[in-house]
C-alpha cells in the first residue's frame, strides 16, 4: 500500500526541514543528528517502504546481484489513464507519464525479479524460489491468437477485475503482457512484464491481466500445491485471503506510525534550530550594514 496522500504534505515538510537544516546546528545536537539519520535510513521517502516479512522470504537466499540487475528493463510500472474505451492492450499511460518505481510495488506486496529465461530449465535462482515458497506445481502456457481458441473472448475474461486465494506467480519466458493491480487509493497500476521478468502477485489483491499489442506471451505458472485458477470477481472482500492482506497492510503501516511519531516530535526542534540560526545570520547582516 502506498503512503496515504493525506500524509504526504507532512512527510514532504519533514524532509524539506531536514534538507534545509544547517549542518552546524545538527552537529551540535546529537538528537537532531540522529533524526536526520532516522529520516534517511529508517523512512526513505524516495523508495518503497516494503513488507519486510514478504520481501525477506521472497528474496532471501537468492543471488541478488543477478536477480535484480536489469529488472527495470523487463518490468516497468505506471498509473493508468481513465480511458476505458481504448483497446485494453494499449499502454494506457497518463500524459504526462506517471511512472511507478518498482520499489513502490513492494508496498503492495508485489515482488519482481529478472531471471535468465533462456536457461529456465536449469536456473538455480528459480530452484531457490520454488523451494522456499513451496511451488510444487509448474506448467508453461503460450497465449496467442494462433494457439488459443476464442482468443478475443478469453483475453476479455482475463481482464475482469478479480482476486485469488493463493498468490499468482508468472515468469515470462518470451513475449510480454500487462498485470494491472489496485493501489492503496484504488487506482490502477499497470505492470508491464517482458521476457525474463518474474512477478508474484499476493493473494487477496484485486488485479487483472491482458496481453499487450504484440498478442503473444509464453509464461511459466507456479503454484503451491495443485493448479488452481479460481478467480473471484470483485467484490469479494469477505474472503479470508482479502482480509489477511488488509490486515498485513494495517500491521505494516501501524509499525511505521511509531517511526513517524518519533520524527514528528522532532519537527519543533528542527524548526527552532533553523529559526535560531537564521536569526543569528540576520543579526550578523544587520551589524555589517550598520
Amino acid at each position: 500500500m502506498l503512503i496515504n496522500r493525506a500524509l504526504l504534505p507532512g512527510f514532504l515538510l519533514l524532509e524539506l526541514l531536514v534538507l534545509l537544516q544547517p549542518r552546524e546546528a545538527l552537529c551540535g545536537d546529537s538528537d537532531l543528528y540522529r533524526l536526520e539519520t532516522l529520516v534517511h535510513d529508517e523512512l526513505p521517502l524516495t523508495q518503497g517502504l516494503g513488507f519486510p516479512n514478504i520481501a525477506s522470504s521472497f528474496y532471501g537466499g537468492l543471488a541478488m546481484g543477478s536477480t535484480q540487475d536489469g529488472v527495470d528493463d523487463v518490468v516497468k510500472a505506471w498509473y493508468m489513464d481513465d480511458d476505458a474505451e481504448e483497446d485494453q492492450r494499449l499502454p494506457h499511460r497518463r500524459h504526462p507519464k506517471d511512472t511507478v518505481p518498482l520499489t513502490r510495488l513492494i508496498d503492495l506486496g508485489i515482488m519482481t525479479l529478472r531471471l535468465d529465461a533462456d536457461k529456465h530449465e536449469h536456473d538455480e535462482n528459480l530452484t531457490v524460489i520454488r523451494d522456499q515458497r513451496g511451488y510444487l506445481y509448474m506448467d508453461i502456457v503460450e497465449l496467442t491468437p494462433e494457439k488459443m481458441p476464442n482468443y478475443e473472448a478469453m483475453i476479455k475474461r482475463f481482464f475482469e477485475e478479480h482476486l485469488h486465494v493463493d498468490e499468482e506467480v508468472r515468469y515470462c519466458l518470451d513475449g510480454s503482457g500487462y498485470f494491472d493491480v489496485r493501489d492503496g487509493d484504488d487506482r490502477w497500476v499497470r505492470v508491464s512484464v517482458k521476457k525474463g521478468g518474474l512477478i508474484i502477485v499476493p493473494a487477496g489483491i484485486y488485479h487483472r491481466f491482458t496481453l499487450d499489442a504484440n498478442n503473444y506471451i509464453k509464461a511459466m505458472r507456479l503454484f503451491s500445491g495443485g493448479p488452481d485458477w479460481t478467480a473471484y470477481n470483485r467484490p469479494h472482500d469477505h474472503l479470508p485471503a482479502r482480509l489477511l492482506l488488509m490486515m498485513e497492510f494495517i500491521r505494516f503501516h501501524m509499525a511505521h506510525l511509531n517511526i513517524i511519531k518519533q520524527l514528528m516530535t522532532k519537527i519543533y526542534q528542527i524548526a527552532l534550530a533553523t529559526r535560531i540560526t537564521l536569526n543569528k545570520m540576520g543579526e550578523k547582516v544587520s551589524d555589517y550594514v550598520a
